[in-house]
């Protein structure tokens, strides 16, 4: 299979990263900050690599204040970061200085369909598996009756 074409220069660590995911096509996922706002894409994505600088009060000493690897999740609180070295790192917010974006590998959230897709079928088996615990619980399914 011949290698895809890749414009985007990436770091040593980011690309074995970006080849474990299968190599996707950088340039269809660039970000894009200028012109109408409903075509700009901008902002982290699921699945970005990126290099994060900790606040050097959060480490030991000694310790590297940079963190790279591929963004898994973001949440109100923390980060997931699936690092370098294969092992995932939940970092607070609160000692984030900074956070390089190195390149997006998905399309922004509104374009990707597969990620849609994903939520949708999430949300579906959450949904069944609330109703399974809740028939569970009470021993029965008028739970969600009233009166």
């Amino acid at each position: 299979m011949a290698k895809k074409k890749n414009s985007i220069d990436l770091p040593g660590w980011a690309k074995t990263l970006w080849e474990g995911m299968g190599s996707p096509d950088l340039n269809s996922s660039v970000g894009i900050h200028s012109g109408s706002l409903l075509e700009r894409r901008h902002g982290l994505r699921r699945d970005d690599l990126v290099e994060i600088l900790m606040d050097a009060r959060a480490l030991a000493d000694g310790e590297d204040g940079w963190i790279r690897g591929r963004l898994l999740s973001s949440g109100k609180s923390s980060i997931e970061l699936l690092a370098e070295d294969g092992k995932n790192h939940y970092i607070s917010r609160d000692v984030i200085v900074q956070v390089v974006l190195v390149a997006h590998t998905r399309p922004a959230y509104i374009d990707d369909s597969e990620l849609l897709a994903f939520e949708r079928d999430d949300m579906k088996r959450r949904s069944s598996l609330h109703e399974k615990v809740e028939k569970q619980k009470s021993g029965n399914d008028d739970a969600h009756l009233w009166g």
